[in-house]
């Protein structure tokens, strides 16, 4: 039987070696970049927290991840619709005025590049669209990930696995 010395030293080394599984618990840094540069950079504000298998990260990126240690910092780069699929031309859709204006403010002004936040069905959460065309009675959106169809950089620093 071990003593409690060498108990305690066994635990701190599984702690400094502890790696990416399916179902892992992150504590990163992670920066997204297409060919026009960043979409999502938290490298210069607080680290992201997140859980694998949950739908945060696209398939592709948690695969990545999968068997790098806590303390790791890596550069992948993701080949074109890999990282999040192909774009869609059926994402792309339109939406009356009298809606936006039921969902959000009457009076506001929708310009091409503009992203607007929708809310899903149940209220427990939102996506996100891009202005790509609007006339009077409405607004055409695209709402494909901004990245979907592109090459994508994903740089991540590992600052604790759990």
């Amino acid at each position: 039987m071990p003593s409690a010395h060498s108990l305690d030293a066994s635990l701190v080394s599984a702690a400094a070696s502890a790696v990416v599984t399916p179902g892992a618990f992150l504590t990163l840094h992670y920066r997204l970049a297409g060919p026009a540069g960043d979409v999502i950079n938290t490298f210069a504000d607080k680290p992201a927290t997140l859980s694998l298998g949950t739908g945060e990260l696209s398939p592709a990126m948690e695969r990545c991840l999968m068997g790098l240690a806590e303390g790791a910092r890596a550069t992948f780069e993701l080949p074109a619709g890999e990282a999040f699929g192909e774009r869609n031309p059926e994402m792309q859709q339109w939406v009356a005025r009298t809606l936006l204006a039921r969902l959000g403010e009457p009076d506001a002004l929708y310009a091409v590049g503009d992203v607007v936040e929708f809310p899903t069905p149940d209220g427990r959460g939102g996506y996100a669209g891009a202005v790509i065309e609007a006339n009077a009675t409405g607004v055409r959106f695209d709402f494909n990930h901004p990245l979907a169809g592109q090459p994508v950089t994903f740089e991540v620093q590992l600052i604790g696995v759990l």
